[in-house]
Formats: structure tokens, sequence, C-alpha cells
């Protein structure tokens, strides 16, 4: 759950055939447009396994994760959530980890029936938990999220009532949208040399 700090976002309706490349496309244009020293990609993939509606992000750190020889870095996973109570802590060993990454956010949402079912891609970071009133800090470069129902007087029914096939299909279509980006096959080319290229991208 989350609602983005700027207001430059990027949507795309999952229903429709080209909706992979179209969410490939967006991220691209994104990371050609951040203002970051960068050496590496990290995923950074929030939700929880518990929650139907809120478990896209994990969906996708598995979908992520089966790449072989990845040039990127998933924290989330069905068996390793980043959710609520570890998120900060996950966030410091990031920082840590990798000082020179550029973090991807990936959540579900809750959105207007228009636009219920698009994807979501933006510059800037997100609030997760915002959307069920929880005070968690903003994470993110870039943000890709999946609008999974309506919002409501009670988000934690909707998630929780949320269909898990369409939940799964739209964790397909992310998943597919970012491995077919340009950056993702630059660096799988490069996975295997020992010295990372930093990349400078300015507006």
């Amino acid at each position: 759950m989350f609602r983005k700090s700027k207001n430059e976002t990027c949507y795309v309706n999952s229903k429709t055939e080209q909706a992979s490349a179209e969410i490939g496309n967006a991220l691209e244009y994104y990371i050609s447009h951040i203002d970051l020293l960068w050496s590496e990609l990290i995923f950074l993939c929030i939700g929880s396994d518990r929650i139907t509606g809120d478990c896209l992000g994990p969906l996708i750190g598995n979908q992520l994760n089966r790449t072989p020889k990845r040039p990127y870095t998933v924290y989330g996973t069905l068996d390793y959530p980043v959710h609520a109570l570890n998120l900060q802590e996950i966030m410091k060993d990031i920082q840590y980890a990798h000082p020179h990454g550029l973090i991807i956010a990936i959540d579900a949402s809750l959105g207007s029936s228009s636009h219920q079912g698009c994807v979501c891609v933006g510059k800037g970071a997100i609030l997760p938990g915002a959307g069920v009133s929880k005070n968690l800090p903003a994470v993110g470069h870039i943000f890709i999220t999946g609008i999974v129902n309506q919002t409501g007087v009670s988000p934690h029914l909707l998630l929780s009532s949320t269909r898990l096939s369409d939940v799964m299909q739209m964790a397909d279509l992310i998943s597919q949208g970012i491995l077919q980006t340009c950056y993702i096959k630059d660096l799988t080319h490069k996975a295997m040399t020992s010295v990372p290229e930093v990349y400078f991208c300015t507006n």
C-alpha cells in the first residue's frame, strides 16, 4: 500500500496486450531521467504474503529472483517479505551494502475505480503503508505500483478480498516489463565483468 510523494506518474492498463512493453518503456524512461550516480539496480519489493492484495511485491520479487545471472539485487520475496515491521531495518542494510544503488520500489495500492488494474511507474519515492494509515519512511528513487483494488472505508478488508488471480497476472506483466528493459539486458551482458560501470543520468 502506498501513496506517491511526487506527482509524476505513467499509468499503464494491465489488460492491454502491450502492457508489459509499456511498463518496460516507462521504466527505461524514468531510469534515464534520474539525476543520480549509480552502479547497480536494487528492486525493493514491498508487501506481505499473508494478504492477497498486498502480495504483489513479494510475487514480483520471486519472479525476478528466478532469472539466472541476474544483474540486480532483489529485496522482498514470498519467503523473505519486506513489510512494515522490517522495512526500516532493510533500508539500513541496503544503504550499507549498496551505497551506489538505484532503488526501484515496488508495491501494491488501492485507487479509483477508473484506475483499478493499472500499473503506475514514476520518478520519486513512495510511502509504504500510507493507504492503511501506517507511518513509514519514503523509499525508492523510482516506483512501480499496481492498483489491485478500489479505495474504500476499509482498506484492510479490500486488500484481503482482492482476487489472487488478478494480482498474479499483474505481477507477471510487471516482471516481464522489467526484464525487457534495455538496462537489464545491458547489465546482463556485463554481469561477468569485475569492474562495475557507473551510470550518471540527468534530465
